[in-house]
């Protein structure tokens, strides 16, 4: 209580509104610029996708043993992503966390966005794209129906379904704080306002239905933190190659999911609220308490990687230990010892009160932390694809410029989204920061 005893406070009702209000519609000299690289890097995205479509699937790196590279990397890093901010939106509003106020708007933005982003990984790995109604069991004269048993149909049923939930919560929250724009709006953008707003007016009625149903989606979204990437880990999980089959990977992945969530909540809201002058609703008493989510999901991350060795040496399985050996003396063990330095050993430097209060430090640190995490899916999918049972078929893989544009590409889109999102909704929660106010006195101006 002491830290949050001692952050800034908003001001009032009404200076809450004009604050968080005035930065929409308003790009500023680096938003278009940052607009302009996003846009940039999704274009080399596009370009390299239409070169995959043109050219086929041989301009990638993918060999006859890797057959997953960057694209499932990707996939699997994206959905990740999107996993903190049902955790930081959804279960921290159930046990009322009051921290998650100011950053839960734009977390619950980047989980749509990296779903979003994660479902194009799929339709890019397929290839023949123009193809992809096969993916999905609709009734059909052939009577060919979808296999229920490929992880590839899994992963259309864990995105879809953690899409239309995220998205719904998400409009939800919205509902309250479209409305005050609309109030401040004029013209086009007012109707535009009132018609998303769905006509809501504050009334008590309104905002008994309105708290029961975000109730409702919230407690009904939590147990997609744990069962999506549970999915997502079964893809690897359920297969026989050395590295992947472990009953470890269900709570190893969520824990990396909420890891590397909490580490882009941090590289999107610093920049944000220095760049918006968001000090008063977005501040350090909210970085700190995500660097310590950081710092417990590391250490969970840490013990799983140990936990995986331990296992892989008990259970005297020659291929098994195999691969495990050659992650850290082969030619790729410069991506393991990558992947613990950034996972396992910066993140130590949050249990130093002046690294979680320093701004700098948690930006540094939170990319360092995704980088790691990125490593971590390329060392656990290239490694044991490129060295699994037969000798025979050891391959070396290697991303090619068309899997490295695609990746750039990726982060172009999600970023886009993002900064268009931050110029056209509150990117913090204006009804939940008033929570923090002292209620208005009574012929205050202040409470107009």
């Amino acid at each position: 209580m002491e830290a949050e005893a001692a952050i800034s406070r908003p001001k009032s009702y009404a200076a809450s509104n004009r604050e968080i209000i005035r930065v929409l519609f308003k790009p500023s000299v680096v938003y278009v610029v940052s607009l302009l690289i996003v846009i940039s890097m999704l274009l080399w995205g596009v370009y390299s996708w239409y070169m995959q479509i043109r050219w086929g699937m041989g301009v990638d790196g993918m060999n006859q043993a890797s057959f997953w590279g960057v694209y499932i990397v990707t996939f699997v890093f994206w959905i990740g992503i999107g996993h903190a901010g049902t955790l930081i939106s959804a279960i921290l509003f159930l046990v009322r966390s009051r921290w998650r106020t100011g950053v839960y708007r734009a977390s619950e933005a980047m989980t749509v966005f990296a779903v979003m982003t994660a479902a194009m990984f799929p339709l890019i790995h397929l290839g023949r794209v123009w193809q992809l109604y096969w993916m999905f069991p609709y009734p059909n004269q052939r009577q060919i129906w979808v296999n229920f048993k490929s992880p590839l149909m899994w992963d259309v049923f864990a995105i879809s379904t953690y899409f239309t939930i995220s998205l719904v919560f998400f409009y939800v929250g919205l509902l309250p704080d479209m409305a005050v724009v609309r109030d401040h709006a004029s013209g086009f953008t007012k109707r535009v306002y009132n018609m998303f707003c769905l006509g809501w007016r504050g009334t008590s009625r309104q905002w008994h239905h309105y708290m029961a149903a975000y109730g409702f989606f919230a407690a009904f979204a939590a147990p997609l933190v744990l069962s999506v990437h549970s999915v997502v880990s079964w893809d690897f999980a359920m297969a026989h190659t050395p590295g992947w089959h472990s009953t470890i990977f269900p709570p190893y992945f969520v824990a990396g999911a909420i890891f590397s969530g909490c580490a882009m909540v941090l590289t999107l809201t610093i920049p944000m609220s220095r760049i918006f002058g968001w000090k008063d609703y977005i501040n350090v008493w909210h970085f700190e308490n995500l660097a310590k989510m950081c710092l417990l999901t590391s250490a969970i991350l840490s013990y799983a990687y140990v936990m995986e060795y331990f296992t892989a040496w008990y259970s005297q399985n020659a291929a098994e230990w195999e691969i495990f050996r050659w992650r850290v003396t082969g030619e790729l063990a410069w991506a393991f010892y990558l992947m613990v330095f950034c996972n396992c050993v910066v993140p130590l430097l949050f249990y130093f009160k002046r690294v979680r209060t320093s701004l700098p430090a948690l930006f540094v640190i939170s990319i360092v932390i995704n980088v790691g995490m990125w490593m971590e899916r390329f060392n656990i999918i290239v490694s044991s694809t490129a060295h699994s049972f037969d000798p025979n078929m050891w391959r070396m893989y290697s991303p090619t410029i068309i899997e490295i544009g695609i990746l750039v590409g990726s982060v172009g889109w999600f970023m886009m989204w993002f900064l268009l999102f931050s110029k056209t909704l509150p990117a913090v929660a204006i009804t939940e920061v008033k929570e923090m106010v002292a209620p208005p006195v009574k012929g205050s101006l202040e409470a107009a």
